[in-house]
């Protein structure tokens, strides 16, 4: 089973999902959340807008067409289960983000790093 996870295939979608897709930023870094105002964005903050449903996307200082990780987010008092991308973010800035998406007690995150492994079904002679 270890062959499914976090391989270059899956990543392969994943990328190929964002770059197609209409990314609208709401957010700059060091602004607040409307909603709750002890909440500051650690780096800008975006939205897929044309995907269902629409998925944040936060936005480092790094090439915003590398896809750094992926956060699953499980919130309880929206009852939702979603994901969440990280584009071009340092090190410093992922954990950043998972302070900022971890700060309530209702909400808890955590991270997938991207993984560059090929699975040995995807390997062939030729």
């Amino acid at each position: 089973m270890a062959e499914y996870e976090n391989n270059a295939y899956f990543w392969q979608k994943v990328d190929t999902l964002f770059l197609s897709s209409d990314l609208k930023h709401s957010r700059k870094k060091g602004e607040t959340h409307p909603q709750f105002k002890n909440l500051v964005y650690p780096v800008d903050y975006g939205r897929l807008v044309d995907v269902t449903p629409e998925v944040s996307v936060y936005l480092g200082s790094g090439s915003r067409t590398l896809i750094t990780g992926l956060v699953v987010a499980a919130d309880i008092l929206q009852k939702t289960l979603d994901v969440k991308i990280l584009a071009g973010c340092t090190e410093e800035e992922t954990d950043a983000v998972l302070r900022f998406l971890n700060q309530t007690d209702y909400q808890k995150t955590v991270l997938i790093r991207r993984g560059s492994q090929i699975p040995g079904w995807g390997l062939t002679d030729n």
